[in-house]
């Protein structure tokens, strides 16, 4: 079965990078008619601050000129794909968050084992999606500028986001980094 391409967008926080995925996903719908949009929310409303900024998003994706399905799946992505087809176009927002849900999930350690099932899970997850939409749209946050901390939780966060970019980079048909509301391209072409 065909793969779809995927399209990578990170970017810091609150730089941009969720508003330019949306635009990327509608000017793939508008340049392949009969797609749809479906947007796959991995956030959870923790605190208030989260939950405004879901909301904010939801409002959003309501005033677009081109209408968006909506599910919201912290874990277990691949439950998801019932909800569209080959002639959706997937925007998963954000693999960070995601992570952060699969690797804290479960009262387990940090152990090297635990890491490389999270990192399996995740991508056999993405590959399955891919498998199902017409395009899939990955937007992930660049916490990799700071230096390595001292703390075994946010080394070990580091260390498989840092792997999880790198593999969704060399799988990616389009790479972009957003910084302060400009896309750049890093793989790719228009």
């Amino acid at each position: 079965m065909e793969k779809a391409p995927v399209y990578f967008i990170t970017g810091g926080v609150r730089s941009g990078k969720s508003t330019f995925a949306e635009k990327t996903a509608h000017e793939l719908a508008r340049t392949n008619s009969g797609t749809l949009l479906y947007y796959l929310a991995c956030g959870r409303a923790q605190d208030e601050e989260m939950q405004k900024r879901i909301e904010l998003h939801r409002q959003s994706r309501q005033n677009s000129v081109i209408p968006w399905q909506f599910g919201e799946f912290p874990r277990n992505i691949d439950n998801s794909i019932p909800f569209y087809n080959k002639q959706t176009i997937v925007l998963l927002d954000c693999l960070t968050t995601w992570l952060d849900n699969e690797l804290f999930s479960i009262d387990s350690e940090l152990s090297e084992q635990h890491l490389q099932n999270v990192f399996e899970k995740m991508m056999g997850s993405i590959e399955t999606v891919r498998m199902h939409c017409f395009s899939l749209i990955v937007v992930s946050n660049e916490v990799l500028y700071d230096p390595l901390p001292s703390s075994e939780i946010v080394q070990a966060y580091q260390k498989t986001i840092g792997r999880l970019h790198q593999e969704l980079v060399a799988r990616s048909n389009q790479a972009y980094l957003v910084e302060s509301g400009i896309p750049l391209m890093m793989k790719g072409s228009k």
